[in-house]
C-alpha cells in the first residue's frame, strides 16, 4: 500500500516540535503548582527557561542537561506522577530539538512515562499526561517507524479536556491536532478557548511563549478557512 503524503509528512518530520516547540509544555493550575514538590518545580522552571529563553542552537544542549536532572529527581520520587510528568515533558521536548530517527528512543520512554503517570494519578498536574501523550501520538510518526496513532492521540486529548477543560495547553494541542486533520473551525475554536486560558501563575514566561504560538497558529487557520 503506498503511504499517504500525510503520512509521509509525518515520518519525515518525527516531531514538528511542539509542538512547535513546544513540545511539550503542559499545563497545572495554581493550586496544583502550590503542591508541586520543589525539585520537581525547579525541572519545571528548567523546562520554561530552555524553551522559551533560551536561544535555539543552545535549546538542545540546555534540554539535554536538563534531562539528566529530571531523570534523577524522577528517579528519586519514583511514585510521583508529576516528577513522571516533567520527565516526559523534557524528553519530548529534547526529542523534538533533537529531531530523525535519534528521537524515537526518547519519545518512547516519555510515553512509558506519561503512561506511568496516568496509572498512578490521572489527574496529576490537571491531566497534563493525557494531553501529553496524546501530543505524541499525533506527532510521532506511525508504525512501523514509530507508535503514532491519531485515533489514539484524539481521545487522550479529549481526556486531558475533560480535566482541564480551560486550560491553555489542553486546548492547544487540542487546536493543533484538529489543525492537523484539516479541522480548521474546530481548530479555530480550540485555539481561541486557549487564548482565553486563565493565567498560571509562576509560569508567565511559558504563558507568553504559548500564547505567540496560539496566536500564530489561529492566524494560519483563519488564512485556511477565508481561502475557503
Amino acid at each position: 500500500m503506498t503511504p499517504s503524503p500525510r503520512a509521509e509528512t509525518r515520518r519525515t518530520r518525527l516531531l514538528a516540535a511542539l509542538l512547535p516547540a513546544a513540545l511539550l509544555a503542559t499545563a497545572f493550575a495554581a493550586s496544583a503548582q502550590a503542591h508541586l514538590d520543589p525539585d520537581v518545580a525547579a525541572i519545571q522552571q528548567g523546562w520554561d527557561q530552555a524553551m522559551y529563553a533560551t536561544p535555539k542552537a543552545s535549546r538542545e544542549d540546555a534540554l539535554e542537561a536538563l534531562s539528566k536532572r529530571a531523570g534523577q529527581v524522577q528517579g528519586a520520587h519514583a511514585q510521583a506522577a508529576d516528577a513522571l510528568i516533567w520527565e516526559g515533558i523534557v524528553l519530548s521536548s529534547l526529542a523534538g530539538e533533537r529531531g530523525g530517527i535519534g528521537a524515537l528512543g526518547l519519545v518512547k520512554q516519555a510515553r512509558k512515562d506519561f503512561e506511568a503517570a496516568i496509572a498512578l494519578d490521572p489527574k496529576a498536574l490537571e491531566g497534563s499526561a493525557y494531553t501529553s501523550l496524546g501530543s505524541l501520538y499525533y506527532q510521532v510518526p506511525g508504525w512501523p517507524i514509530g507508535f503514532g496513532d491519531d485515533d489514539k492521540a484524539r481521545a487522550m486529548l479529549l481526556k486531558g479536556l475533560e480535566v482541564d477543560p480551560d486550560g491553555i495547553d489542553a486546548n492547544y494541542f487540542y487546536g493543533d491536532f484538529l489543525r492537523a486533520q484539516g479541522d480548521y473551525r474546530g481548530a479555530e475554536q480550540a485555539l481561541r478557548k486557549a487564548l482565553a486560558a486563565p493565567a498560571r501563575p509562576g509560569r508567565e514566561r511559558a504563558d507568553q511563549g504559548r500564547r505567540a504560538e496560539a496566536e500564530a497558529m489561529l492566524a494560519e487557520v483563519r488564512a485556511k478557512l477565508a481561502s475557503g
